[in-house]
């Protein structure tokens, strides 16, 4: 089965209209190169830090034929996550905009459902998966094949109308497509803000390449043993997750506030100060953040990222 260009267009529209994404775009489901061989090299170079999850089903994770049988097709998806609210303490410990409201991966996998099921019922029979972050999809690179944004220097994609504050997400469909993706070309230009910023030296000096091991959101969330004292005191008051890179970048201006309910913080979350975050209890922590992606870390990781975080203020030089 084939989609037209008049059907692909349709498509869009449902999941941009119906289902509140910010765009769609599609490519062929095909072995990937150069993207394999890129990976290889990173994941030799061993800047994966602890994830030694980036390293296994390689071959599923560069082919999606592989993943999903009889795949021809891999539509890309954006969600956005940007707000314009902020917590109120600014001296407390920060979290990641994407973790302010519920689980994205629940949120967003119900979406890709009902557009499987709207293009059952309005396409024909089609048969796939859908994938929020959750199995070896390298979701960046298909997004730019998609003709969705390109690569920025700090490794994530950038959109020109949006940014880079939106979530990614994959539906790998047995029919073919009709239409020709334009790649988007870098944009990056000579900036170096992301570079400049990131307060690790986590993205090389010209950028494109990330040292993993030394991302605060890596050291915050990933790392499940405790943060290198090389970092302790580098974590700029992120208790979980980063966003420094995309905060300075000029595109991110064109970032518009999101309108997912599931996506709204708390008012408790957001008016926290510094003191109660470090007299935070379990107890606590799992009212909180009951249904948020915070709950990966755990309640004795946050802890002491926490500590960590608040290193500067707590123990004075």
């Amino acid at each position: 089965m084939k989609l037209s260009i008049e059907q692909f267009a349709q498509l869009k529209s449902f999941c941009i209209q119906e289902m509140g994404f910010l765009d769609m775009g599609a490519a062929k489901a095909e072995f990937m190169e150069p993207e394999a061989r890129q990976l290889e090299a990173w994941l030799e170079s061993g800047i994966h830090g602890k994830m030694a999850y980036m390293a296994n089903h390689f071959e599923l994770r560069t082919d999606p034929t592989k993943l999903v049988p009889g795949a021809k097709t891999v539509i890309s998806l954006l969600y956005n996550y940007y707000t314009s609210t902020v917590q109120l303490d600014a001296s407390a410990p920060k979290l990641s905009m994407y973790a302010y409201g519920r689980d994205y991966h629940k949120v967003i996998k119900k979406k890709l459902k009902l557009i499987l099921q709207w293009m059952n019922e309005h396409v024909g029979e089609v048969a796939g998966r859908g994938f929020v972050d959750s199995a070896p999809v390298m979701e960046r690179d298909w997004a730019r094949r998609a003709g969705l944004g390109w690569m920025g220097k700090h490794t994530l994609l950038i959109n020109q109308r949006a940014g880079s504050y939106f979530f990614l997400a994959e539906l790998i469909v047995d029919v073919e497509i009709d239409t020709i993706q334009e790649q988007v070309p870098d944009h990056c230009g000579t900036c170096t803000r992301c570079i400049d910023a990131c307060p690790t030296l986590a993205i090389s000096k010209n950028g494109y390449h990330l040292d993993a091991s030394k991302c605060i959101s890596y050291l915050t969330i990933e790392l499940k043993e405790d943060i290198p004292a090389a970092y302790q005191d580098s974590l700029e008051q992120w208790m979980f997750g980063c966003d420094i890179c995309q905060a300075v970048c000029p595109w991110n201006r064109f970032s518009t506030p999101h309108e997912e309910d599931a996506f709204k913080p708390k008012d408790e979350l957001m008016s926290k100060d510094k003191e109660s975050w470090q007299a935070l209890t379990e107890e606590e922590f799992d009212d909180l953040f009951m249904g948020s992606p915070v709950k990966r870390a755990g309640f004795q990781k946050l802890k002491q990222n926490i500590k960590f975080a608040m290193n500067e203020e707590t123990n004075p030089d």
